[in-house]
């Protein structure tokens, strides 16, 4: 399935955690920190300013972003957790 993000809306999908820590525990689901990292899939095209004209978006697919531990909307596409989050939900793009 294909999925196109509308208006200023991004597709990411999140970056989990590492699941065993420096001293070599295994973390369970549980003890997980939601994801707070992701990967830009996909991009909507942008709001539209007052003359209708679109604002250009920020990020890119492919880039890997930082937002809200609790936003956007959860949805699943072939076994996949997948975020839509706002531009506005991103925190910061991961220049590496």
């Amino acid at each position: 399935m294909k999925l196109k993000p509308l208006g200023s809306r991004i597709l990411v999908e999140p970056i989990e955690a590492e699941e065993v820590t420096a001293g070599g525990i295994v973390l369970p689901e549980t003890a997980k920190e939601k994801p707070q990292k992701g990967k830009v899939l996909s991009v909507g095209p942008g709001d539209r300013d007052e003359d209708g004209d679109r604002i250009k978006m920020d990020v890119v697919e492919g880039d890997v972003v930082l937002f809200a531990k609790y936003a956007g909307t959860e949805i699943k596409v072939d076994g996949k957790k997948l975020l839509i989050l706002r531009e506005s939900d991103l925190l910061a793009i991961v220049e590496e």
